[in-house]
């Protein structure tokens, strides 16, 4: 699925509009009616509603759900805040139309007053300002959204929480409604994706208000997320006539005294994703773990405490380095050799991009396609400073397209980055996955599909996604916080098994 800007979102509102032959506020009647169908899938008749309503159009899409939940025989009192001197059009349209119904569904606030009183059991629905936000939140309205937060009701933002921008991350302080649920028109918005400003969120729930597909297809963006329809095109299931040599020799290089189950849970999990045959090259301290730990995996022995110079890379159809790697002397001498050396795609995590940031020259060294998956502070140490994860995901577009490689941005929306400039936020994982040993199975997903033939674009994104939902369904079935990584690889099957449907 595309992720539009604000401004590309109100292009293809326009666009919309004018290919169908129709007014802004028909298209605002049709983005109200789908609220209104999730308010009543979950809501009972009598609940009660307080709906917040800016002058602007968000403040419109309220008053016309406050009307539609009305004549559908809904409890519900829209608050205008009279926030500039003149209504939108389409704002003051719903406005008349609400008010012809009946005066009192609709009372006007002036600047300064406040909703005081209002029970525990009332909804507020949040429709105070929308994605045409260009700059924060001041003075009354600032209050007024702090005052809101303060109530302990449930609040649900039509298209995005009021003083949240869509397409960056706001300064400390910033004045935002915490919703526990979002009503996005059509799109999702990049904040919702960003670790300082996702969770004001809540559960995003897309609506489909039939915004042009020509539109949407014929506008390029660079930001994107990954769900069914994409994995679809990516998903290749096994042909009949097929053995162990058809999905690829894969090489995990990692582990050190006291660190082999990392090297052994990327080398389980590079399995489990489907190669034919996995190898692990290991310090001698690990070859009676790995052995009895990983019956199906191959061993190989090198030095008492490191990774030696590896050898015979080249036979290898993927590699994957770093997990448990360690960053001694003679390691890191074995790890530059080899980057020198090697020309194929690799898959670099852990103790891999320690190594990097330890010899920044060999970053631009590292074979082109390979794949990095950092946490945040990996990236920190191998690029720098960001002021805030957005301008961190910028950062890392910049650092993929200089060095022709791909980054795995890890967090609660992984996002894949390509050499194009391309962003995938993913959104399968869950907060369970926050755990140790999970990013070790995350590089040996991906390298196992490296090895079956995906190009690295596509190996990078369907590892990531059938990370999360392996993790999805070992977090249902366990709980979130009795999770561990080895149970990521357990369900590994079963993730397969629904994208293979």
């Amino acid at each position: 699925m595309k992720i539009f800007s604000a401004a590309q979102i109100r292009a293809c509102d326009a666009y919309t509009i004018h290919a169908a032959n129709m007014n802004s506020a028909d298209l605002m009647e049709r983005a109200a009616a789908r609220c209104v169908d999730w308010i009543t899938e979950r809501f009972p008749r009598d609940t009660l509603f307080v709906i917040l309503c800016g002058s602007g159009n968000n403040g419109g899409d309220g008053l016309a759900i406050t009307r539609m939940l009305h004549n559908l025989g809904y409890s519900v009192k829209a608050f205008l805040l009279r926030l500039t001197a003149e209504l939108s059009e389409d704002c003051r349209i719903n406005y008349e139309r609400l008010h012809g119904i009946d005066s009192n569904l609709v009372s006007i606030m002036q600047p300064e007053t406040f909703i005081t009183d209002i029970p525990e059991n009332i909804i507020v629905l949040d429709a105070l300002l929308g994605t045409g936000l260009n700059r924060p939140a001041s003075g009354w309205v600032a209050a007024f959204i702090e005052q809101i937060n303060e109530l302990p009701n449930r609040k649900i933002a039509i298209d995005i929480p009021s003083g949240l921008p869509a397409d960056s991350v706001p300064g400390k302080g910033a004045a935002i409604i915490r919703a526990s649920d979002t009503l996005s028109f059509q799109f999702y918005k990049r904040t919702f994706f960003h670790t300082e400003t996702g969770g004001l969120a809540g559960n995003i729930h897309i609506l489909d208000i039939g915004l042009n597909e020509t539109f949407i297809n014929g506008t390029h963006t660079q930001y994107h997320a990954v769900d069914e329809e994409v994995i679809e095109g990516i998903y290749k299931p096994r042909t009949q006539f097929s053995h162990k040599g058809t999905y690829g020799n894969v090489l995990m290089i990692g582990g050190s005294y006291g660190k082999i189950g990392a090297i052994t849970l990327s080398s389980k999990a590079a399995l489990h994703a489907g190669a034919g045959l996995v190898t692990a090259l290991v310090p001698e301290c690990g070859y009676n773990i790995l052995q009895t730990a990983a019956a199906e995996v191959m061993c190989l022995t090198s030095g008492v405490k490191h990774i030696e110079e590896i050898q015979d890379w080249e036979k290898y159809k993927a590699i994957g380095i770093g997990p448990g790697l360690g960053t001694e002397t003679a390691t890191a001498k074995a790890f530059a050799a080899f980057i020198d050396e090697c020309k194929m795609p690799i898959v670099i995590d852990a103790d891999g991009l320690n190594l990097l940031a330890k010899q920044n020259e060999l970053l631009g060294k590292i074979p082109p396609n390979s794949i990095l998956t950092p946490h945040p502070k990996e990236f920190t140490r191998l690029f720098g400073e960001s002021i805030d994860s957005m301008m961190q995901l910028e950062h890392a577009r910049t650092q993929a397209m200089r060095y022709n490689i791909f980054i795995v941005l890890k967090g609660h929306y992984t996002a894949i980055v390509t050499p194009e400039g391309d962003c995938w936020y993913n959104l399968t994982g869950n907060a369970g996955m926050a755990t140790g040993g999970t990013g070790d199975v995350l590089t040996g997903i991906i390298t196992g599909l490296l090895a079956q033939g995906y190009e690295s674009h596509d190996a990078a994104i369907l590892g990531v996604y059938l990370h999360g939902l392996a993790g999805d369904i070992a977090a249902a079935e366990l709980s979130q916080e009795a999770l561990v990584a080895g149970d990521i690889i357990a369900q590994l099957g079963k993730a397969f098994l629904s994208i293979a449907k």
